[in-house]
């Protein structure tokens, strides 16, 4: 057993520590009351739009560099596994890559408690961390199912596509805003 793509592991932690730096970073201006862009853009549905839009530029600029075109810049557990279902990686590269995000995922949180404090830690910001809606955790799980589901389609037909490959990692980025 070789580790050969370990340089992709640590792509993947970077990739997935980025896009947690940038959503915690992101959130806590618009939503922690510690900052006065909460206060500016009262109206819930701009803070949304603007933060999805910032998710969004922030995935196809991970995608789009060359750190994410070495990964593949899969960021997400969920395309790994896919990835690895279509035997276009090997099981200890799936490993790896799901390991690695999730150092990633965290060590980026973590970066992000440090610079920011408690306005990152405490409500209304708690670390990012989603959790279900009014309707409970079980339409929460389904609700990622599909949108995991529908990713994952959109990645698989565009990448496949002579024509569009070149533009996947654009329409991943809308998916995400």
């Amino acid at each position: 057993m070789k580790l050969e793509h370990w340089k992709e592991y640590l792509i993947e932690a970077w990739g997935l520590g980025t896009f947690m730096v940038s959503a915690g970073i992101f959130a806590t201006l618009l939503y922690s009351p510690a900052f006065p862009f909460s206060m500016i853009i009262a109206n819930d549905f701009l803070k949304g739009l603007l933060m999805g839009i910032a998710m969004g530029i922030t995935a196809i600029a991970i995608i789009y560099s060359p750190w994410g075109k070495r990964s593949g810049a899969h960021i997400n557990p969920a395309v790994t596994i896919t990835f690895f279902r279509l035997k276009k990686i090997t099981a200890l590269d799936a490993f790896g890559y799901i390991v690695a995000q999730f150092i990633g995922g965290l060590l980026g949180v973590l970066l992000v408690a440090v610079i920011l404090g408690s306005s990152f830690t405490e409500s209304p910001i708690n670390y990012v961390v989603t959790v279900p809606g009014q309707w409970g955790w079980t339409i929460a799980l389904i609700a990622e199912f599909i949108l995991s589901l529908v990713l994952m389609l959109m990645v698989l037909f565009t990448s496949n596509n002579h024509q569009l490959s070149k533009y996947t990692g654009i329409f991943a980025g809308f998916l995400v805003a």
